[in-house]
């Protein structure tokens, strides 16, 4: 049985490393892009040299109407996901007295609004579909820590915690579980070298996440042996308390 699952934010980074992990594990994927179609085109052949499905899906996630639209259709046109993750998202960091309306309402409307736009209408369809699911929702260290110059990135992050636990209480008499995982610094583009330098010292063990640690938590929560797991907040984050 195929097992379809859309990944948002997959043409690079953590997403592209969750994308191509969950394609080992034999899941086909929806690599998901907002405006880098060249990169998620790169995404889709990698998946299919690991003799996965794979196939895109263009929207910017904060669109609601364009995200339920592309969703639906690929709904429609080839069954229900059997998961989702909800990786991608944005950061505008700037100390709270010099953050702009602008950078609040976009860092809410992709981080926050778009866990929505993505997810609500891929729930009914899984439900129907009486296969079980999983839901991978990705928060940060930051919504559970807070972090100086991230008021509205941590508030975003640590929304979609309470968000995750409460959809894992309406899903799970459905067998589909709903998990949060919260990374730590992580090698992405996201990431320069200051703020590696200034917060270095709060790291365990002494050095960045790789991408692949991630995406090895996420296809562990996708595998059967995941079943009773949901409803949880992991973070991945070398020991940050």
């Amino acid at each position: 049985m195929k097992r379809r699952v859309l990944v948002t934010g997959s043409s690079r980074g953590i997403g592209k490393a969750i994308a191509l992990e969950l394609a080992k594990s034999g899941f086909d994927i929806a690599v998901h892009f907002r405006s880098n179609r060249e990169a998620a085109e790169t995404v889709a052949r990698e998946i299919e040299a690991l003799g996965r499905s794979a196939w895109l899906l263009g929207f910017d996630v904060a669109d609601r109407a364009g995200a339920v639209a592309a969703i639906e259709q690929d709904i429609e046109a080839n069954g229900a996901y059997y998961g989702v993750v909800c990786n991608a998202g944005i950061h505008r960091d700037a100390a709270f007295p010099a953050l702009t309306g602008e950078e609040w309402d976009e860092v809410v409307n992709v981080n926050l609004n778009g866990f929505f736009n993505v997810t609500q209408p891929t729930v009914m369809p899984m439900v129907r579909a009486r296969k079980g699911g999983r839901i991978v929702v990705l928060s940060s260290v930051a919504g559970i820590m807070g972090n100086r110059g991230q008021v509205n990135y941590s508030a975003t992050k640590a929304a979609l915690i309470g968000a995750t636990k409460s959809l894992a209480i309406e899903l799970a008499s459905r067998q589909i579980t709903v998990n949060c995982v919260a990374p730590g610094v992580i090698e992405t583009d996201m990431v320069d070298d200051v703020e590696m330098d200034r917060i270095k010292h709060l790291i365990p063990a002494g050095r960045m996440g790789r991408a692949e640690e991630v995406a090895g938590l996420v296809a562990y929560l996708f595998s059967d042996s995941a079943a009773y797991i949901t409803r949880q907040v992991i973070s991945v984050n070398g020991g940050m308390a």
